[in-house]
């Protein structure tokens, strides 16, 4: 499989790269070659954690189609999009006089459901969509394709940790909801009025125990028959056209 074919735009080399990371530039993911070493690369990887980008090892033969760049091993792939502060966004609506509306990813990998996610956020008014830096679907050409072009208007916040994430939303007020099949709660019965962030983890693994044990209510989508859940991109644009009747229906 080729990594780079989602990607456009790159810059080669570990120098360039670590220079493109301290001047601020919107890096999806850092590409390695295996077995490479070196004097700069724990700045590198030093650099990559201080700014939560994530990097991917890759072997050798998957460089080979950037023989004509002095790559050196070390090839970063641009994001599409620019990422949002979250700790600068959650006052800024608070300051509009706006209650926040938050979506949470949790390991939700699959681009196309990422990308079918993001569109409907952007369709029901969230105020940004909040992934982790480690363990979130790509963020890329294809998912703003799959997206329907919403990725290149919807803000996203890329946090190193969403369990510190979370601690940081309820300090600001914000009521932290979980959707999963284990919910106790129906999805109808809970107030989507006040400032919120809804969880929505991996369709295989759910959300994480250490994720859900910081939320305040974990709310489900009642079902019958043999399958036991929805794919989660359905599921989000249940919960969230939900919320958008509460919060915004006489705006519409």
């Amino acid at each position: 499989m080729d990594e780079f074919r989602d990607h456009k735009n790159f810059i080669y080399g570990i120098r360039a790269v670590i220079e493109a990371l301290k001047a601020g530039q919107e890096v999806e993911v850092v590409y390695v070659r295996q077995n490479t070493h070196g004097p700069l690369m724990t700045e590198l990887r030093n650099e990559l954690k201080t700014r939560a980008v994530p990097s991917k090892q890759l072997p050798a033969l998957a460089f080979n189609k950037f023989r004509d760049q002095n790559h050196q091993g070390i090839v970063a792939a641009l994001s599409p999009i620019t990422y949002t502060m979250l700790e600068w966004l959650v006052p800024s609506l608070y300051e509009q006089g706006k209650s926040p509306f938050f979506l949470i990813l949790d390991k939700v990998t699959d681009v196309r459901n990422f990308g079918a996610i993001c569109r409907s956020a952007s369709c029901f008014g969230v105020d940004a969509v909040i992934i982790p830096a480690k363990g979130s679907a790509m963020i890329n050409e294809f998912a703003v394709k799959s997206s329907a072009g919403a990725l290149l208007h919807l803000s996203v916040c890329r946090v190193k940790s969403l369990v510190n994430t979370l601690e940081f939303l309820k300090e600001s007020g914000i009521t932290i909801l979980a959707c999963s099949e284990k919910g106790d709660r129906d999805y109808t019965s809970v107030s989507y009025n006040e400032p919120l962030a809804i969880v929505m983890g991996a369709e295989d693994l759910g959300i994480s125990r250490s994720i859900m044990d910081v939320c305040d209510a974990a709310i489900k989508i009642p079902m019958q028959g043999p399958i036991e859940s929805l794919n989660v991109s359905v599921a989000a644009g249940i919960i969230l056209s939900n919320a958008f009747n509460t919060r915004y229906r006489d705006e519409v």
